[in-house]
């Protein structure tokens, strides 16, 4: 049923007019008499807004920290939902900012308090962070004793399990629900695209279909992750093509929230991996009695052309430091590739004739049949000379080939920026020096609107930034002479293999905590509440919001340019000037987020502690003039 709108219509308004009347009262008057500060900047955003509303643009909105952003976009995107009938939806950079924006005491929170509204919101979290039955089960039956399944199987309510029709029926079973569970255990049990949902007998009991009749009936607000919005977009129409629904319904707006990250997940969502332990697994699990001699001799040879493939691969990956792995496609590697493609293109037409016997479960057989689809494209994508980008990287513990477009441009110009549905990036870093040329080609966005206002706060009050030169294998040791002074402090890191060789060479005690020890959104409200002084992260660079005295004192521990892999490479290679064009404004535009962390109200002051070795050092002309104040040798 359609919402009412929170101010009233009147025939000689329209509702435009209206709306900007009614956030004229909120931001002027009902919120600073509820002690909220009135921030011009804060108001001239949220009308700029309502005017690419209005007119269904592109907005680029640049604020700086303090501004207000999020009530800025609520205020105009649950009116505009209301008005239209449709949800608005905001997409946050990972799923931890979604745990964020919803938190109590958080602005939706107080805007339902303080306005004295009721506002729908429903969160649509990636698939990856729900709990699948299916595997679930597979884990309780390898009899690993993992302890970490009892914290699980408790929290699964009993509707799943039992057969009365008048069991009530709620969502659950996604990641934030266990927080004791490390990422790596997740990986066990989370939901895995090999999963065939649309013929699993289990089907109406799983949390994430419960979760998605839920978030779509939303009136007001739906909260994903860019991730999943792009995910969405990409498999609309397939969707639909083959009976299903889209992941998302339709929405009246999108607001991208910290919206430079957008071409990140975009390039992911467009990804296909090959797992190198996967197909074996799978093969192996219908390999029933009763499988005629020429499938059974076909998965075999699939299997071990499968080993001596990732085996090439492996022998030809280049090791640097990040995660990916570049890949010498040799002519072995290709020919090889071939073979596989052509064996597995030979097994599929067998599978139809095992179809028929029944001998293989339909659920197993469906799920090897379309991961072997998707494996033999994903070889022809591999095999081809066009503008794709591969790599190796470790995902879940287990080898993975990595296949992804250099560019989503054109894909998301079509797909995306060409319908008139209003889309506001929300961001304080979206532009080098108000110039947003940069994030404007990366997505394709060809016509927009943009704007640029700083932050209201002065930093030259509260906020120190120290610079220190440090040898680069001194820089742990510095780190610890700091953490001395007991702060609450952010540590971050450029990736993750940078914050483990910090972890391998200091001391470790209960004080410090890392990044995927355990369900990180749990992790943050841990620090929060003062459980522990240091947040080791390479996440966390945007989107954290620990006011005053949770966090005091961020550590900088490297210039976080973006490193050197395939990905990165494959855009240095396409720019004229890869430096320039490339590099440095993907680290400024990082350092920029990571030392808004540590101010984010009027009362917050802190200390920013930049380390840089000699090779970084001779850049300290380069990111000076982006920092909020001077700073302190």
């Amino acid at each position: 049923m359609k919402k009412t709108l929170p101010f009233q219509l009147s025939k000689d308004r329209s509702f435009f007019e209206s709306l900007g009347d009614w956030m004229g009262d909120v931001l002027y008057d009902e919120l600073p008499e509820k002690g909220f500060e009135c921030r011009d900047e804060q108001i001239f955003m949220a009308y700029q807004i309502e005017k690419a509303l209005k007119e269904k643009n592109v907005l680029f909105a640049e604020a700086g920290v303090g501004t207000g952003k999020t009530i800025a976009y609520l205020l105009p995107a649950i009116s505009y939902a209301r008005y239209t009938g449709k949800p608005a939806l905001i997409a946050c950079a990972d799923e931890t900012l979604i745990e964020q924006l919803v938190k109590e005491a958080g602005d939706i929170f107080k805007l339902q308090n303080y306005l004295d509204i009721k506002i729908d919101v429903r969160l649509a979290k990636s698939r990856n962070q729900y709990l699948c039955l299916k595997r679930l089960e597979d884990a309780q039956k390898s009899g690993d004793n993992d302890y970490f399944l009892e914290e699980i199987e408790d929290l699964v309510p009993d509707f799943v399990y039992g057969h009365s029709s008048l069991q009530k029926i709620y969502p659950y079973g996604e990641r934030s629900q266990y927080p004791g569970v490390s990422d790596e255990d997740w990986q066990k049990v989370n939901y895995h695209p090999t999963q065939q949902c649309t013929v699993c007998d289990v089907r109406n009991r799983c949390g994430q279909t419960i979760h998605r009749q839920n978030y779509r009936e939303s009136s007001d607000l739906i909260i994903c992750s860019h991730e999943f919005l792009m995910e969405h977009i990409w498999t609309k129409e397939s969707r639909i093509r083959e009976g299903q629904l889209p992941l998302l319904p339709e929405v009246s707006m999108t607001v991208l929230d910290e919206g430079h990250l957008l071409e990140f997940a975009a390039q992911k969502a467009l990804t296909y991996e090959i797992q190198s332990e996967t197909l074996v697994r799978l093969l192996e699990r219908i390999m029933v009695d009763g499988v005629r001699e020429k499938t059974l001799y076909l998965m075999e040879r699939l299997q071990e052309t499968h080993d001596e493939l990732f085996s090439l691969i492996r022998k030809g990956s280049a090791a640097q430091d990040t995660e990916r792995k570049t890949i010498d496609k040799t002519n072995s590697l290709i020919e090889t590739c071939k073979k596989a493609i052509r064996i597995t293109d030979d097994l599929l037409e067998e599978f139809v004739f095992e179809s028929e016997l029944f001998t293989i479960p339909e659920y197993e057989l469906r799920m090897v049949e379309e991961f072997l689809e998707q494996y033999s494209f994903s070889l022809r994508l591999f095999t081809e000379k066009g503008d794709g980008v591969e790599w190796l990287e470790i995902i879940d513990g287990h080898e993975t080939l990595i296949i992804m477009p250099r560019l989503v441009t054109d894909i998301l110009n079509e797909k995306l920026f060409s319908s008139k549905m209003p889309i506001v990036f929300s961001s304080a870093t979206l532009s080098i020096q108000k110039d947003f040329t940069y994030i404007a080609d990366s997505l394709g966005v060809e016509k927009f609107q943009s704007f640029s206002v700083a932050s209201p706060f002065d930093y030259d009050e509260v906020m120190n930034i120290y610079v220190q030169n440090v040898e680069q294998e001194s820089k742990a040791n510095q780190v610890q002479e700091l953490l001395k002074e007991k702060q609450q402090t952010l540590i971050l890191f450029k990736s993750k293999s940078a914050m483990d060789m910090f972890r391998s060479s200091i001391t470790v005690s209960n004080d410090i905590v890392f990044e995927g020890e355990r369900e990180l959104s749990t992790i943050v409200k841990e620090f929060q509440n003062g459980a522990f002084s240091t947040l080791c992260s390479y996440h966390l660079w945007e989107g954290l919001d620990l006011p005053e005295e949770a966090l005091t004192r961020v550590i900088i521990f490297d210039l976080p340019f973006p490193p050197v892999d395939p990905l990165f490479e494959a855009k240095r290679k396409f720019s004229n000037n890869p430096f320039e064009e490339v590099d440095l404004p993907f680290m400024l535009l990082r350092l920029q987020q990571g030392i808004g962390r540590l101010i984010r109200t009027s009362s917050d002051e802190g200390e920013i502690h930049i380390l840089l070795n000699a090779e970084e050092a001779m850049l300290e002309d380069r990111f000076t003039n982006i920092l909020p104040t001077h700073i302190i040798r």
